[in-house]
């Protein structure tokens, strides 16, 4: 239905707000949407809120890592550390930003779209 073609652009919106203009606050809206519609009878709507929510947590404990690494050590201002945000930036960040993107287009058009590796199975 149309409505739940709306949950599932507007999860995938809100991760891509989370990921590029609006981090921490795309990612707050993305989980009240997950926990007003996690129940959905509709298998389309919870494989976008699902994927979104999971691609979320998975690149903020990894950033995590990193800053909390980099922070306990006390190397900020070691190059090893701005190596390992630059290859969290082109290893992981970008690739599930374009998985965003693609997720959206489907999203809008009504299509189911599984993230590579990540996303939840569907059938």
């Amino acid at each position: 239905t149309m409505h739940d073609t709306r949950t599932a652009t507007l999860a995938e919106g809100f991760y891509l707000a989370n990921m590029t203009l609006l981090p921490g606050l795309g990612f707050l809206a993305l989980l009240l949407l997950w926990l007003r519609h996690r129940n959905s009878d509709n298998a389309f709507a919870r494989l976008h809120l699902a994927q979104t929510l999971r691609a979320s947590l998975l690149g903020g404990v990894i950033a995590g890592s990193i800053a909390l690494t980099a922070t306990l050590t006390g190397s900020w201002m070691h190059p090893s550390s701005w190596y390992a945000v630059e290859a969290y930036f082109i290893i992981v960040h970008s690739p599930l930003t374009v998985f965003g993107m693609i997720g959206l287009a489907k999203a809008m058009a009504g299509q189911p779209w599984r993230y590579p590796v990540i996303g939840p199975r569907f059938s």
